[in-house]
Order: structure tokens, then C-alpha cells, then sequence
């Protein structure tokens, strides 16, 4: 979306100063690219890529956070008044 956003605002400057045919034509010429079949299924995919590696990202990120808290400190101390081993409480998750 920012991409979009971005290539509008320079095409936009662009033809603002070239003259409104030069507009016209670059943004004709944006909307046939992105009209492209080609294009349209070549993002759709980066799309697919992007989202698989932030899942992935996720994970990893929650397995290495397990790990951190298995080995912190506090989980191997315990608490003075009734000897159970002290777990500070979880942050939940957004």
C-alpha cells in the first residue's frame, strides 16, 4: 500500500511539473503496469512470501523467548516465604 501511495505522489510531482498530458500519461502508464496479470500475480506472491516469513518470524521469536525464560535467573530462586520456586508473571501477548 505505501508502495502505491509513494508512486502516486511521484507521478504526481513529476507530471505537476512536466504539465498535466505528461500526468496523464504517467499515470496512465501506472495504471497498465499495475494492471499487468505479470505484476498483479508476481506481488500477490511476494504478498504470500511476506506474510509466511512473519509467521515464521513469530514463531521463532516466541521458541527463542521460551528458551530466554527457562534459563532466567529467577526461575531457579526461591521465594523466602514458602519455598516455591517464583515465576514473575507473563506479559501478555498482542
Amino acid at each position: 500500500m505505501k508502495g502505491i501511495l509513494v508512486g502516486a505522489a511521484i507521478g504526481y510531482v513529476l507530471g505537476a511539473k512536466a504539465g498535466r498530458e505528461r500526468y496523464d500519461q504517467i499515470v496512465r502508464l501506472w495504471h497498465r503496469f499495475t494492471a499487468n496479470p505479470t505484476v498483479r500475480k508476481t506481488a500477490a506472491q511476494a504478498k504470500d512470501k511476506a506474510f509466511e516469513a512473519a509467521v515464521q518470524a513469530k514463531d521463532l521469536a516466541a521458541d527463542a523467548a521460551g528458551k530466554a525464560a527457562e534459563k532466567a535467573p529467577w526461575r531457579h530462586q526461591e521465594e523466602e516465604t514458602n519455598g516455591k520456586a517464583y515465576t514473575p508473571p507473563v506479559t501478555p501477548r498482542t
